[in-house]
């Protein structure tokens, strides 16, 4: 078994938030880009919809039962 607690893990967090920041980047800014919006706006929606992400999902592990 493990000793150490997978979701606490300093190293986890920093991972999985990195993981979702690109993926809420590439959600971002890929609409945009389809939508035929400006460069400047293609980078700030990406960062919104990435921080929305990012935040979202570390408000949901503060809420989970155990």
């Amino acid at each position: 078994m493990r000793e150490y607690d997978r979701n606490n893990c300093a190293f986890c967090r920093l991972m999985r938030s990195l993981a979702f920041t690109g993926v809420g980047m590439a959600i971002g800014s890929g609409s945009a880009y389809l939508l035929g919006a400006s460069q400047e706006n293609i980078y700030l929606s990406g960062i919104v919809v990435s921080t929305i992400i990012v935040f979202g999902m570390l408000d949901k592990s503060k809420y989970k039962k155990k």
